[in-house]
């Protein structure tokens, strides 16, 4: 059998999973309590690579997918590496302006979806929809066999400007994050349990899957995140190990102490942004470390902190040290990298990273300017090597964990025939990190700012429409003809004067 540091498919992940622990649980789905042994994994793929060959997928091409948190999402996943597909992921909150750029952009012949997204997938109208039951056959899949650069998703993530861009990942991407979790710090194996709360959409419960195969682990997936009942739910399932990012620390942290807070399993937690301020209280609450970890959708796995430098640097913006499989560097304006301690940009380069920008060379190139990725993210390293992240240099708003940006927000607002010119910016906030404003200048009478959100929210996903709104005559322009964000950043109190779409009220 081909020893797991020689992996290189999902392909081969989900088939010699099947092997070695063919009666073990894979998979436990929380709703309805749906259970999958890692033979059944294999199984069920295959069954539906083999409906999806009959339907006409073929090598090279696409298909959409819009399904919350069940079985069929990464039966699908799985089942399209199979027969040498990629899976296009669509966010279940899209609506049509984003939803339409997905289905557009990505090319996706065919598109999956619940039932609940099946009229408004057919409003676009830009491919085939069927729902998963469609899904059957009793044929053999397909004889192909997946190579490691062998592209398997097209997976969408907000640009610093213009429309979201497509990512396109590689089998390799996906084997590299998960054999080096399995294989280094945290360790994963066989006797662990690991659990995903995020929506199948995005890129932390696929990588949970693909590590859960590498490793032989049992994998618990959440309908979604509910802070009330998240570590009961931990406690049900005899959790070990978990991923979380953006809000949910915090949110966690808000809960009511409880006597059960230490009655658990977990031997390590990995988050995203941890709050500083709240580090070490985390740790005291649960009585676990959390470990920091950075990484984005164009690249995986980078930084992950480890049990070798964890106790000197709770609370201190510590995001650990390059994982084996890639090299960081502090840069400055110029690309040249920068003396330790000093902050400028961190740069990215390794194996199993994404190809590129789907159909964006342009992009591309720039992403990976002299063979290093841009993360578009300050930070600064120490004489050990160990990286500090600072902040960001992207026209992107982070909002509860979500990235938006802002070039997508202003062109939706656009589609308004009041509409001649908006700008969006963010807006520090204490619980979600950032909010969204929105800066509009109209033609004619100006609409209630409660009728530009409702309009916002019919084109975008909820997460990116605006909470606060300003009208102006004019706003202040760059010699290009850009609005000049800068200026707006100078408020000094951003909210005021502002419609709060929260309170539904100006301020």
């Amino acid at each position: 059998m081909t020893p797991l540091a020689e992996i290189g498919t999902l392909a081969q992940l989900v088939t010699r999973a099947a092997r070695l622990w063919p009666s073990r649980t894979a998979w436990i789905f929380d709703e309805g309590d749906r259970r999958f042994t890692f033979a059944e994994v294999d199984r069920e793929s295959s069954r539906i690579a083999a409906a999806l060959a009959e339907l006409g997928i073929e090598p090279g091409d696409r298909v959409a997918v819009m399904l919350r948190n069940v079985p069929a999402f990464p039966l699908i996943w799985l089942a399209l590496a199979k027969i040498g597909a990629q899976l296009v992921p669509v966010n279940t909150n899209y609506r049509e302006f984003d939803g339409a750029h997905v289905l557009r952009h990505s090319g996706a012949k065919l598109a999956v979806a619940a039932p609940e997204f099946t009229d408004l997938l057919g409003r676009i109208g830009l491919t085939e929809v069927i729902t998963p039951d469609r899904l059957r056959s009793g044929a053999e899949p397909p004889e192909f066999t997946p190579v490691p650069e062998l592209p398997v998703n097209i997976q969408y993530t907000s640009g610093t400007t213009g429309a979201p861009k497509g990512c396109v990942l590689p089998n390799r991407y996906w084997t590299t994050l998960a054999v080096s979790l399995a294989t280094d710090f945290p360790a994963v194996g066989e006797d662990d349990v690991m659990l995903t709360a995020q929506p199948f959409h995005y890129i932390d419960p696929q990588w949970n899957v693909a590590l859960g195969l590498a490793a032989g682990a049992t994998l618990v997936v959440l309908d979604r995140f509910h802070p009330s009942t998240f570590w009961a739910k931990v406690r049900e399932h005899g959790v070990t190990w978990f991923y979380c990012l953006g809000l949910m620390p915090t949110l966690l942290l808000r809960q009511e102490p409880s006597e059960a807070d230490r009655d658990h399993r977990v031997r390590a937690i990995c988050a995203s942004a941890i709050p500083h301020e709240l580090h070490a209280e985390l740790e005291a609450r649960w009585g676990v470390p959390w470990y920091e970890a950075f990484g984005m959708t164009e690249t995986g796995g980078d930084i992950r902190m480890t049990a070798e430098d964890h106790d000197e640097t709770v609370g201190t913006g510590c995001i650990g040290r390059p994982s084996r499989d890639r090299e960081a560097m502090i840069a400055g304006e110029d690309g040249k990298p920068l003396p330790r301690g000093e902050t400028g940009q961190l740069l990215i380069r390794g194996i199993g990273l994404m190809h590129g920008y789907h159909d964006d060379p342009e992009a591309t190139a720039k992403a990976f300017e002299d063979g290093w990725f841009h993360t578009g993210d300050l930070a600064r390293m120490d004489d050990a090597g160990r990286v500090y992240y600072i902040g960001r240099t992207k026209d992107m708003i982070r909002r509860s964990g979500e990235n938006v940006s802002a070039d997508e927000v202003e062109r939706a607002l656009l589609l308004h025939p009041a509409v001649r010119l908006a700008a969006v910016v963010a807006v520090p906030d204490e619980l979600r990190g950032e909010e969204i404003k929105a800066y509009v200048v109209c033609d004619g009478e100006r609409p209630e700012p409660a009728a530009l959100a409702a309009f916002c929210s019919e084109k975008l996903a909820y997460f990116k429409v605006p909470r606060f709104w300003a009208f102006a005559d004019e706003l202040p322009m760059t010699p290009s003809e850009r609005v000049a964000k800068g200026e707006l950043r100078k408020v000094a109190d951003p909210r005021a004067g502002s419609w709060d779409a929260k309170a539904e009220a100006w301020l």
